[in-house]
């Protein structure tokens, strides 16, 4: 059962494209407010923010310049952000295989390759062990990112077949994998245990 401070956490969840609807449906899983954020006044009511998997391309585009750059001040100030496929691409410093005008948010020291894992038909379903949730559990790949490079105080949280596929920065997690797309809501949980103040 989650405790008395995770139920009185507000996440936002950027609604613009993607499974949103899924992430949403996981924090009240967890018992936890999900709000979903499209302007950046929305931003404003909320304790942390869930960038969701979909086309990174699209919700870029579709991502107005206010609500980015809110964003990224409320990252910098200690909001905890969690992206997961599409949203750890748009978190990294540095895509390989994006538009040219594709910018991302650039809030944790990453390079990623998009759709690194072959196209829609090549999606799987792989058990990935991180001692962050406390054992192994499902993980959903659709055409997923792949970390390239990341920087020294970027810790890896997980790995699958060699390569880094969940990493954690200060209060920044991104995973190249849905875990909303399984019933499992450890890696939920273990965003929702972040401390806002962590820089």
């Amino acid at each position: 059962m989650p405790n008395e401070r995770l139920r009185r956490k507000r996440v936002g969840v950027l609604a613009l494209q993607g499974d949103f609807r899924e992430h949403l449906a996981a924090l009240r899983a967890c018992e936890v407010e999900g709000v979903p954020i499209r302007l950046a006044a929305d931003l404003d009511a909320v304790d942390a923010l869930i960038l969701p998997g979909g086309e990174s391309t699209t919700m870029a585009r579709l991502l107005e310049p206010g609500l980015a750059g809110s964003i990224q001040r409320r990252s910098a100030a200690g909001m905890p952000v969690l992206g997961t496929c599409a949203g750890m691409i748009l978190m990294a410093r540095k895509i390989h295989g994006g538009r040219a005008d594709q910018e991302p948010l650039k809030l944790i020291d990453i390079s990623v390759r998009r759709n690194a894992y072959g196209r829609q038909i090549d999606s799987f379903e792989a058990e990935v062990e991180s001692r962050a949730i406390g054992g192994t559990a499902p993980a959903v790949f659709i055409r997923a990112p792949q970390v390239t490079e990341r920087a020294p105080d970027v810790q890896e949280l997980a790995n699958h077949g060699g390569q880094t596929v969940a990493v954690k920065q200060g209060n920044r997690l991104a995973l190249a994998f849905h875990p909303e797309l399984t019933p499992d809501r450890r890696w939920h949980q273990y965003f929702l245990s972040l401390n806002g103040d962590h820089r």
